[in-house]
């Protein structure tokens, strides 16, 4: 009973504390419900320390907040109080239990934060005690975030003013932020979460594949973009397999002609970190809409062991619009790491095989690979033949005499899929409008072709066999070709 009574008038409270105006603490607006949010809560530390717990507020307006005087309730009892601090528009404040328990951002607020692992309810509220915001109201088992990976539980959206347990998801990604030893944070301290999918625009990086010794570019796309006006990126790489070459600016942002200033380089010209900037040249501020490429990131791959690597986001990453930061989610790629020498397929030949009527492809075998190949259809298109292990392939469906067939083959190996290889060739052995194989052209080629006659390429009636010049479609140049040849045996 005392629970429910717990419950019922912390929702009391919370249905009050929406028509409340609160005129302390605030810079140049009041704050209702909602205007600044919990957005990501630590309850179980990170990899380093258990006890490095910390809380995210999230700032939605596009108004700085004081955040002078203001609390955070843990389970009624206990206050994380904010002495002194503000919050930018769409800014980031953390509330943490000490300065170490994220070693490369600064901490908003240290409080001594400790939270139970099965879970507590934490309200923000201003300095006059109304509520502002709240999550986990219950005080039972978090909604989200996990004990063992040490993973954040991340609001999904922050404009959803419901304490929900659908609005909250466990992290599923880094951003780069690091605790007191150096162990990465399964989290996003200072950024837009990785669960994030309310509205606003994002920024991925695209590019999956890099050979060791070559070249790797990569892009970075906003999608859904709304009066952007700037942007500053802060991508994180691992050094040792990766170094960088160069960064290109894009035309997204200066699409409708106007100027801009971009900018990138190495943080203190250490490999590792990357910093990148760009805003456009423009006053009073004017952004573009839309979705577009941003910039092309290139680095050298090493020669190393390694088969994966990240490229992702740090904390400082944002997006501006003529107002101010945005909200925005920040995606990051996994880039698979082969090697350009073994992935060659090396001797690819074509011959006719053993039986007429057929083509044989070999080429070089490369350890523990795997080949596709594929074979140029009546449209131009390539279609899968074989997937597999093995470095041959005989062609023997319907394959007419005196058509030249196109091949492509390609490995792949760990991840990495490599270039394709093009092979043609042409059986020359049989008669061309033998379309029963029977070795003598007569009128049974004549009798077989008029079942097909007049259909094309997908259609039912289609028969591969009897397109003797291979166009799709079986018509009077076939029966000419029969023709020609009527009479002749082989």
């Amino acid at each position: 009973m005392e629970s429910l009574k717990k419950f019922l008038t912390l929702t009391a409270l919370l249905c009050l504390a929406s028509s409340i105006l609160i005129v302390k603490g605030i810079t140049s607006f009041a704050a209702t419900l909602g205007d600044v949010v919990i957005n990501e809560v630590a309850w179980a530390g990170t990899s380093d320390d258990s006890n490095d717990e910390w809380i995210e507020l999230y700032n939605p307006t596009s108004q700085e907040v004081d955040l002078s005087g203001w609390f955070i309730e843990d389970d009624v009892t206990t206050k994380y109080i904010i002495h002194s601090g503000k919050i930018a528009a769409h800014g980031y404040f953390l509330v943490e239990d000490n300065e170490d328990s994220i070693k490369n951002l600064t901490a908003g607020a240290v409080t001594g934060v400790s939270l139970a692992n099965a879970g507590d309810a934490l309200i923000l509220k201003d300095p006059a005690g109304n509520i502002v915001d709240s999550a986990n109201i219950s005080g039972g088992a978090w909604y989200a975030g996990n004990a063992t990976s040490k993973a954040t539980m991340e609001r999904i959206d922050p404009l959803v003013k419901v304490d929900s347990a659908a609005n909250w998801a466990t992290a599923v990604s880094s951003n780069g932020s690091i605790g007191r030893n150096g162990g990465s944070i399964l989290g996003t301290p200072g950024s837009a979460n990785s669960a994030y999918s309310g509205h606003g625009p994002e920024v991925s990086i695209s590019g999956k594949n890099a050979n060791i010794g070559e070249n790797l570019t990569v892009s970075l796309d906003a999608k859904d973009a709304v009066d952007l006006y700037g942007y500053g990126f802060e991508i994180n790489y691992d050094s040792a397999v990766l170094s960088y070459v160069a960064a290109t600016e894009s035309s997204f942002l200066k699409s409708d002609g106007k100027e801009t200033s971009f900018s990138a380089a190495l943080q203190n010209g250490v490999e590792g970190t990357l910093i990148v900037g760009d805003a456009r040249l423009v006053n009073p501020p004017t952004g573009i809409d839309g979705s577009g490429k941003l910039l092309d990131l290139t680095f050298k791959v090493k020669n190393t062991a390694v088969k994966m690597t990240d490229l992702s986001f740090g904390a400082s990453s944002f997006l501006a619009d003529t107002l101010g930061d945005m909200t925005t989610k920040f995606t990051g790629t996994t880039i698979n790491i082969g090697s350009s020498i073994s992935l060659n397929i090396a001797n690819l030949k074509i011959s006719a095989g053993q039986e007429r009527y057929s083509l044989g492809l070999t080429w070089d075998t490369i350890a523990g690979a795997t080949y596709v190949v594929k074979k140029k259809d009546v449209t131009g298109a390539y279609k899968i033949l074989k997937e597999g292990s093995d470095n041959f392939y005989i062609d023997n469906s319907k394959i007419v005499t005196g058509i030249e067939y196109s091949y492509q083959v390609f490995a792949i190996k760990d991840g990495i899929t490599s270039q394709a290889f093009t092979i043609s060739g042409t059986e020359t052995r049989g008669l061309k409008g033998d379309s029963d194989r029977s070795d003598r052209i007569d009128g049974k080629d004549i009798e077989k072709l008029a079942r097909s006659f007049g259909s094309e390429y997908a259609d039912e009636e289609y028969d591969a066999l009897k397109d003797f010049n291979y166009d799709g479609i079986i018509d009077g140049a076939d029966l000419i070709i029969i023709g020609a040849n009527f009479g002749l045996k082989d």
